[in-house]
């Protein structure tokens, strides 16, 4: 008997699982290996404690062009052209980096600027124009400032518009306070929830990034509701853990869709974009 004829016969036996142990556990062996190379190489190379920086798989970055083009109703073509732009935002990356390295908090940051799925978030503030952004969770900064570059060029192109970034530290956003970025950057140090029902000015896009339980996640958006413009987006950064924001798309009448990123060459499973309009 011939070897892939044994093969089909022990399958149909009891010993299917003791012949088939080897090669299974030899693909597990394979798999952890990696993750533990990936993993050993961050813990000496990076400085990073939480929020993670990194970049995307390519296979992950097509996929996220794709899902801006899906939600904005855009050709994929002019989102692949957003994310290039701002990957090459020369200005803004060096900006980054001197801010990180002059920071009193660098020794938690790593000096590689990578914005991961933050470019979809650029994307989509290029297609909508929103005039008022609302983003709560700010950490450093990063994403306040990939918001704002979005802004800017709108604002080149005759759509101005402005991003209240709202945290609870008072030590966030130190890469958001410095020109042209802080120009169109009003950061708002309170609770998240109360500084939504203070706002004065229509939200035309709404960033969950705060407090990622759920229960303060709901908070958010049933406190953001009410301050919406006509055809707002709402997006959360914490649809890879709850499904706070399909279920409120569900219940306004919304439509709702997620995208996962992949990180390249990182242990960390990565986040992702919930969106609903």
């Amino acid at each position: 008997m011939d070897a892939v004829k044994l093969r089909r016969a022990l399958a149909r036996t009891r010993l299917a699982p003791v012949a088939a142990f080897p090669k299974r556990l030899a693909a597990v062996a394979r798999y952890d290996a990696k993750v533990l190379r990936v993993s050993a190489r961050w813990l000496v190379a990076s400085r990073e404690h939480h929020n993670y920086t990194y970049e995307l798989t390519r296979l992950s970055r097509s996929h996220l062009a794709w899902f801006v083009s899906v939600v904005c109703d855009l050709p994929v073509g002019q989102v692949r052209d957003y994310l290039t732009e701002i990957e090459s935002d020369d200005e803004l990356r060096r900006h980054v980096a001197s801010a990180t390295a002059a920071a009193a908090r660098r020794g938690l940051a790593d000096k590689q600027v990578r914005y991961a799925r933050r470019i979809g978030w650029y994307a989509i503030v290029r297609a909508r124009r929103p005039k008022h952004i609302v983003e709560t969770g700010v950490d450093k900064g990063l994403g306040s400032c990939v918001l704002a570059a979005a802004l800017l060029r709108n604002a080149a192109e005759g759509h101005p518009g402005r991003v209240s970034s709202i945290d609870i530290n008072p030590e966030a956003g130190y890469l958001a306070r410095t020109a042209p970025w802080s120009d169109v950057i009003d950061l708002v140090i309170g609770d998240s929830v109360e500084s939504i029902g203070a706002l004065e000015q229509p939200v035309d896009l709404f960033l969950h990034d705060s407090d990622h339980s759920r229960g303060y996640e709901r908070r958010e958006f049933e406190a953001v509701e009410a301050k919406l413009a006509p055809g707002a987006m709402l997006l959360t950064d914490n649809v890879t853990h709850t499904n706070v924001l399909a279920k409120h798309a569900e219940a306004t009448g919304r439509r709702f869709l997620a995208y996962r990123e992949t990180p390249a060459n990182h242990w960390y499973p990565g986040d992702g974009i919930g969106v609903a309009w």
